[in-house]
């Protein structure tokens, strides 16, 4: 799709650019900076069915709201979770975007997601499918949703110590 627009106007390239920038911030502990990428309403979700999209009414390894994702930063930073002690270092690759539509004030594009994460002298790798959707907004591009499919999503992800 090269430079492709979605109807609001938000390119490829653009919404591209700003998935990355989100990366980055998770990637180097950038938390205040990453909860202000949220529209109010927004929804953070990790089905444990890859294949759901029913996300209220199925069980979610994560379905955060504001006030979720903020307690989720929170422990990461507290050191007092057990699975957050110590906090993991995670270097995530993010390729082959596709932008699948949009509206007059959002788009939907969706990527896939190689996150390497070391903790505890182990190397471990979680690859996803991830959609977002994102709207523009007078501060700029927000999220209004992200969802993380995970490919070996049968398997629990005990101990993890950092944000998908």
């Amino acid at each position: 799709m090269g430079d492709a627009i979605s109807k609001n106007g938000i390119s490829l390239q653009e919404a591209i650019e700003f998935i990355w920038m989100e990366a980055d911030l998770l990637d180097n502990a950038g938390y205040d900076e990453w909860l202000a990428l949220w529209t109010p309403d927004a929804k953070y979700v990790v089905p444990i069915d890859p294949a759901t999209t029913d996300f209220e009414n199925t069980l979610n390894y994560a379905y955060d709201d504001a006030a979720m994702r903020q307690k989720r930063v929170e422990r990461l930073l507290s050191g007092q979770s057990v699975s957050a002690s110590p906090v993991a270092r995670t270097i995530r690759s993010q390729t082959r975007f596709r932008m699948l539509g949009g509206d007059d004030r959002s788009c939907e594009i969706r990527c896939a997601q190689i996150l390497t994460e070391y903790r505890r002298e182990r190397e471990r790798m979680n690859t996803s499918d991830v959609t977002f959707n994102l709207v523009r907004t007078p501060e700029g591009l927000r999220i209004e949703r992200k969802v993380v499919r995970l490919i070996n999503s049968t398997e629990a992800l005990t101990g993890m110590s950092y944000i998908l």
